[in-house]
């Protein structure tokens, strides 16, 4: 279990910065990356034999957060919602803020291929092996995420300029 001590130590923060991107809350990341560890602590024989703990770790990370991002579309489905909760992080940069917050107007596909690949700095071919889908479907969702992320920016950057 020492292992998993060091692993923790190592990689949490980083964990939880690279979910924080995908999700676009602090408290879902944080949440998302405790339960990972929980999993490896209920089967720490099958984590002891993982070649990459943080890959793994990260891995059920964002499935349990697309999990969660599923339930939450189901159940704002059946209850209207009065507007997304001001999320309010010590310490980032208004740039930092604004990113997440067009990250989140994104679609869960493309904002889950854009945040691992420019925040977790995964290439292409480790998405799509860790998302289990095609290469080419990575590469068009990274496209269509950029582009749809591109006028965002600009509309945040411009009202990041005028605070």
């Amino acid at each position: 279990m020492e292992s998993l001590r060091e692993v923790y130590d190592g990689c949490y923060r980083r964990l939880v910065g690279q979910l924080y991107g995908l999700c676009g809350s602090l408290t879902e990341a944080e949440d998302a990356v405790q339960e990972a560890f929980v999993r490896a602590v209920e089967k720490p024989h099958r984590f002891a034999q993982v070649d990459n703990p943080e890959a793994w770790l990260r891995t059920v990370a964002v499935n349990v957060a697309r999990s969660r991002y599923r339930r939450t579309i189901v159940f704002h489905g059946l209850i209207s919602r009065t507007g997304p909760p001001a999320d309010v992080v010590p310490g980032l940069s208004p740039d930092h803020v604004a990113l997440v917050d067009a990250l989140r107007r994104l679609p869960w596909e493309q904002r889950e291929v854009i945040a691992l690949h420019h925040i977790v700095d995964l290439p292409v071919r480790e998405i799509a092996a860790q998302l289990g889908i095609p290469e080419g479907t990575v590469k068009a969702r990274l496209v269509r995420g950029r582009a749809r992320l591109a006028p965002l920016m600009r509309d945040t950057a411009e009202e990041v300029d005028h605070v």
